[in-house]
């Protein structure tokens, strides 16, 4: 995601100087390259480049293209054959097929998905694979309306679709962490660089500051308060690491009754079964409690709080990416 934005962003800057823009878009790819289906690089008139397509075995035949495209040229559709020996030579485990689309940058659509992107909406642009003619469905609506970005949305993947490519923008990945604890200082910054958007929730003042936390959101509220305020949804993970009932069960109340897509809990497995009895008793059925992972995080046998937080990590990512 941070890949995608900042390509984004420097394209705009690019065009609202002046300055004539290509981008190329990963369409199709070997099984194990080290840039996914909707990859991008930006490249202007210039041939300054920003973003990455391959990690560097084809990007000087794309940026190629791109100044063609610049110079007149429509947008095409370009093939790599990569050789099992020439992928070794750049790092890849194997070899394969990467298909690229280039074209110019239209000012009026970089606006467009910038724009959503700055209000929180997913999006979804729309190449033609024959002509290069682009639309932009942003928000539920106008995604929904269109079952095949509807569908890029949900699986979180970018597409090739009737002749067309649907690049996916969805909206951000969000961790909730409750409790200010050593755990968090070392979690937070984690996640950040894994795509998330990260608050810290613990009212314990003298746990929950700014020299713990450098530059991540911090909330002093009630657990409770704080999580209905964030209206919880489905690109959310709640994770809770006080080991105090006071704190961490009306958290996790409240992720269950949300749409969170991982919800977990510090603690050993006969604290989680007071757990369960605490909120079965509130009224939250068994399946209600099976979505509350705990102990959390991976089995990878952490010890330490860097170990700890790189097991909810994982985790996390796990149930994200593989349901």
């Amino acid at each position: 995601m941070s890949d995608a934005l900042e390509v984004l962003d420097q394209v705009g800057k690019w065009k609202a100087s002046g300055k004539g823009v290509a981008v190329a878009t990963v369409i199709v790819t070997w099984g194990s390259s080290p840039r996914p289906v909707g990859s991008q690089l930006g490249v202007d008139d210039a041939g300054n480049m920003v973003g990455s397509v391959s990690g560097g075995c084809i990007e000087g035949a794309v940026v190629e293209a791109a100044l063609e495209t610049l110079g007149g040229a429509p947008a095409k559709r370009l093939e790599f054959g990569v050789s099992n020996e020439r992928a070794w030579e750049v790092g890849l485990a194997c070899g394969g097929r990467m298909s690229l689309h280039v074209g110019r940058a239209d000012p009026a659509i970089v606006e467009q998905v910038r724009v959503a992107r700055a209000a929180g909406q997913p999006v979804v642009l729309e190449t033609s694979l024959a002509t290069g003619e682009q639309r932009v469905h942003a928000g539920a609506a106008a995604i929904d309306a269109d079952a095949a970005a509807r569908r890029a949305v949900e699986r979180d993947e970018s597409l090739v679709d009737e002749g067309r490519f649907l690049r996916v923008w969805n909206q951000p990945l969000r961790m909730i962490i409750v409790g200010a604890v050593h755990v968090a200082q070392v979690l937070a910054p984690l996640a950040t660089q894994a795509g998330f958007q990260v608050t810290v929730v613990d009212p314990r003042r003298a746990f929950a500051t700014a020299e713990r936390f450098p530059g991540v959101a911090l909330s002093t509220l009630w657990p409770d308060r704080a999580l209905a305020g964030l209206a919880l949804d489905a690109r959310s993970a709640v994770v809770a690491l006080t080991h105090d009932p006071k704190l961490d069960d009306p958290a996790l109340g409240e992720a269950l009754r949300s749409r969170a897509f991982y919800i977990g809990a510090l603690g050993s497995k006969k604290t989680h079964a007071s757990r369960h009895v605490r909120l079965g008793e509130s009224g939250f059925t068994a399946i209600d409690l099976a979505r509350i992972h705990g102990p959390i995080g991976l089995d990878i046998g952490a010890r330490t709080a860097a170990e700890i937080a790189v097991a909810i990590l994982a985790e996390v990512i796990q149930v994200l990416r593989k349901p």
